[in-house]
């Protein structure tokens, strides 16, 4: 879109100052992101986002969602009496109808207040991944007590009982003919289904809570400040209810994997034990209100997820490649055999792990 453009819907929101410029933010792939900078030195600059609504398909209840997220971390940053909490909580502005977005008849919008001198970082080490462990816990120990019943914005997201009924259909249909050629990895997931599906299963017996996750637990959600501390969590849109194996385990598996998510080299994919030990130690220093089933099965989450992505790269290639992007024919495979391979190493790993999760605990 042209300035002018951007600027007529920054005009829908109810900002102070002048518009300076519009220019793109950042390289997120869901949103597409601008920054707003105000010609005013006393006014804040602010960040202009395009919702995909293709994936966040109901906009009221993701909005709905992050402002009772927000207001309630304010609100518990305000009962600590935290310093600097306009930097330490996203802000959203209000458009000329009320709502915190603007539909233009055929995009979402809406903006938010730019947090100055913070920036965010790609690495991933195990001092990052402390970090990360800390903010996260602490993001969800915020969130334990939030009295709105908040809404699914990706409905089955993590579901691993939807995931493999997803596989199980995409074999009985055969559309690519490609099943009998993967019978190893189909044979090898059917194996742990039932140990992989616990989750729902501790969930309709009552002993396995749902919490509020962020669901997208990477290093780059996080913002720092100019001495390196971590400010808040960013990206709220797939904040949801959830178990917490979701926010742990989503982000061992792209954290602690010494591979690529694609690697064709199978030596090269493992499971980073330094990353686990930094994330888990920051994560339960936080995370104060787990219960010991939740504590117990953080290994489980770490085997879930690359579990989880093996059944989804396999189901998308025997369907014929209809979801995930691909490079070249096998691409598909290559990714479901890279996750498969860390799957093991994590398994082979988990006796260490639980080991190391005891030993916090009694510290």
């Amino acid at each position: 879109m042209d300035r002018n453009e951007l600027i007529k819907i920054v005009s829908e929101f109810d900002i102070q100052g002048h518009v300076a410029e519009v220019k793109p933010l950042g390289t997120g792939l869901i949103n597409d992101t601008y920054k707003v900078t105000t010609q005013e030195n006393d006014c804040a600059d602010y960040v202009l986002q395009r919702i995909n609504h293709a994936i966040f398909q109901n906009v009221d209840m993701l909005q709905s969602n992050i402002l009772a997220v927000t207001g309630h971390i304010r609100k518990k940053l305000e009962e600590k009496h935290e310093s600097d909490i306009d930097r330490k909580v996203l802000h959203f502005i209000p458009c000329k109808s009320g709502k915190t977005y603007y539909f233009d008849g055929q995009n979402y919008w809406r903006i938010m207040v730019f947090i100055p001198n913070a920036k965010t970082y790609e690495t991933v080490n195990p001092e990052y991944s402390y970090y990360a462990g800390r903010a996260f816990g602490n993001f969800e120990a915020m969130l334990a007590d939030i009295p709105e019943q908040l809404g699914e914005t990706i409905p089955n997201f993590h579901n691993m009982e939807f995931r493999l009924q997803q596989l199980h259909e995409a074999v009985e249909a055969n559309a690519a003919k490609r099943v009998d050629s993967v019978r190893f990895y189909l044979d090898e997931l059917e194996s742990r289904s039932q140990e992989m599906c616990k989750a729902e299963r501790l969930y309709r017996e009552g002993k396995l809570p749902k919490r509020v996750c962020h669901c997208d637990t990477k290093v780059n959600n996080m913002m720092f400040d100019e001495e390196g501390k971590v400010l808040c969590v960013i990206d709220l849109d797939t904040v949801m209810p959830n178990f917490i194996f979701s926010d742990y385990g989503d982000f061992m598996r792209s954290a602690a994997n010494t591979g690529e998510e694609d690697d064709k080299d199978l030596d090269k994919v493992s499971f980073n034990m330094e990353i686990f030990k930094a994330f888990t130690k920051g994560y339960l220093e936080t995370a104060d209100f787990l219960i010991p089933l939740e504590i117990e099965n953080l290994p489980y989450a770490a085997a879930l997820f690359p579990y989880m992505q093996t059944v989804r790269f396999l189901s998308d290639y025997i369907n014929g490649d209809t979801y995930y992007k691909i490079k070249y024919p096998e691409h598909n495979l290559v990714r479901t055999k890279a996750q498969f391979k860390l799957l093991q190493s994590v398994e082979e790993n988990t006796p260490a792990m639980l080991d190391f999760i005891e030993s916090c605990r009694k510290k």
